[in-house]
């Protein structure tokens, strides 16, 4: 079916004039209204008002548009229907066969912390969803185009010389569109809840995501997968651009990416952190990203083979030879200089994730964690340790190595799966537990990857120790202090068995479980 007419009304007019320029230099009629149609005939475009075509104005500050039924209907009737074209034809409605529409700016104005709910509510479009989702509905015959990417492409394919689209593009199209307007809804809703009901979790959660890529493979590679993000202001691995080519990543991954960047962004000075599994094998922290990088591979050399690894420093030479010496499958960092990047692009494997500056976390999202029929919510866990947290439970006092070390040590822990226990030395990690069922299985398994290094070290652990035996085992491996919550039923037993090896003991008050 060939396009005859078309309605264009957009909010953002980024290429509308070129694109409406296309659409008249192929004969096809251009109805429009206010603000757009200044700008396209302002082009030097022929465009009809749409108040001129209905026979009413614009009215109430522009609340009212195109709600009208030689608009709707233009739109809505269907091109086969005997029935619907006699209608169309008794009331003078012509068809509508192309409808170019974006929604009020209503994320964009929330996102201003100076914005008032009636700003928000002035931002909330009627008519533009109205348009949208008639067109999308009537695809058959109707094109519903709400992306300026989509500009070119359409007027491609309508200069080949029938100005028609193909099916397959118009059902492209329309499923776009649908997708636009329950994203914008969902936005709403979602604002609306707080800012009205005052409901942090509302009883209706809507998300809408955007595809961003299909994954090599999921979590095992007979499952397939695709990674969807949301806009976001925040440094993440949903915003990072990939300077490399190579295989593309997996849903792992991008998970170990994820929590990698996650807890690099715990520290201001140059930080290195190694992920496997979720879980960090090893951080560091120095004058220099390269010294960084050294402290958190030498924690654990073995398991960081065919690591993540993320530094909240763009890399220098020295640490791009040091990083292409090993297998590793990515590696985030800020940026990448040219002469680290030529150093690390001859592994053609290896992803390389810029993510601009390794910023402070914001709350402004939730957790989400699918069940099969469900899903978790919860805010992030963004706590942060001050001196009022923390309380000397002990007869010795820890000194102020040791209270650096274990500051830095409850960092890396609130990243690292429950149980965990860390292992830590002022700045660097040196052996790790991690996911255990039992506390005192995940201080073995810190004390066996620490070996000797866990003499003179600190302990730092997610949530209390239910019994004694956690602090004689990392006692017998030399370890003189230990930050935890606190608040067992056997916390007196606890704190005796720190007194009797001699060891600080500090409590938090904060558990830190990451499941």
């Amino acid at each position: 079916m060939q396009i005859k007419n078309a309605l264009i009304s957009v909010s953002d007019k980024k290429g509308i004039a070129e694109f409406a320029k296309g659409l008249s230099s192929l004969g096809i009629e251009i109805m429009s209204t206010g603000g757009t149609a200044a700008v396209i005939s302002q082009a030097g475009i022929k465009v009809q008002d749409v108040a001129e075509y209905t026979g009413y104005p614009e009215m109430l500050d522009g609340r009212v548009k195109t709600l009208h039924p030689r608009v709707e209907g233009g739109i809505l009737a269907k091109r086969k229907d005997k029935s619907h074209q006699q209608q169309m034809a008794d009331h003078g409605i012509k068809p509508i066969d192309l409808v170019c529409v974006n929604l009020y700016p209503f994320e964009r104005t929330i996102a201003d912390p100076d914005c008032t709910l009636e700003d928000a509510i002035e931002n909330i479009d009627v008519g533009g969803p109205t348009l949208l989702r008639a067109a999308a509905k009537n695809h058959e015959s109707v094109a519903a185009i709400t992306d300026p990417a989509d500009y070119d492409p359409v007027l491609s394919e309508l200069s080949k010389g029938k100005r028609s689209l193909p099916k397959e593009m118009l059902r492209k199209l329309a499923v776009k569109a649908f997708a636009h307007t329950a994203s914008y809804d969902a936005a709403i809703q979602s604002y609306l809840s707080k800012r009205l009901m005052g409901h942090e979790h509302p009883d209706t959660l809507s998300l809408s995501y955007e595809k961003a890529y299909d994954l090599r493979y999921g979590e095992n590679s007979h499952q397939s997968a695709a990674f969807y993000t949301q806009a976001t202001d925040e440094c993440s691995i949903s915003n990072a651009k990939i300077v490399t080519e190579g295989k593309k990543l997996s849903f792992n991954n991008i998970l170990d990416a994820d929590a990698a960047l996650e807890l690099v962004k715990e520290f201001p000075r140059p930080a290195a952190v190694i992920v496997k599994h979720l879980n960090p094998s090893g951080v560091g922290t120095a004058q220099t990203i390269s010294d960084a990088y050294d402290l958190a591979h030498k924690a654990d050399p073995m398991s960081a083979f065919g690591c993540i690894v993320a530094l909240n420093r763009e890399p220098d030479e020295r640490l791009a030879q040091a990083i292409a010496s090993t297998f590793v499958e990515a590696v985030i960092a800020p940026s990448f200089p040219p002469e680290a990047l030529k150093i690390m692009s001859v592994k053609k494997n290896m992803r390389l994730l810029a993510v601009g500056e390794t910023k402070p976390t914001s709350d402004a999202e939730f957790d989400t964690r699918k069940v099969v029929g469900g899903l978790l919510c919860q805010k992030r866990d963004l706590r942060r340790l001050t001196d009022d947290d923390m309380t000397i439970v002990t007869k010795r006092k820890p000194t102020e190595e040791e209270m650096s070390a274990m500051i830095f040590a409850w960092k890396v822990c609130r990243h690292t799966k429950s149980n965990s226990i860390i292992f830590a030395k002022p700045g660097y990690t040196v052996g790790i537990g991690a996911g255990q069922m039992s506390r005192v299985d995940s201080v073995k398994i810190a004390v066996m990857k620490a070996a000797s290094h866990s003499v003179g070290a600190v302990m730092a652990s997610d949530a209390f120790f239910p019994f004694r035996d956690g602090i004689d085992e990392a006692a017998k491996a030399g370890v003189t202090a230990v930050i935890h919550p606190g608040g067992s039923i056997r916390d007196e037993q606890v704190i005796e068995a720190a007194n009797e090896h001699g060891m600080a003991m500090v409590f938090t008050g904060i558990r830190c479980f990451l499941h």
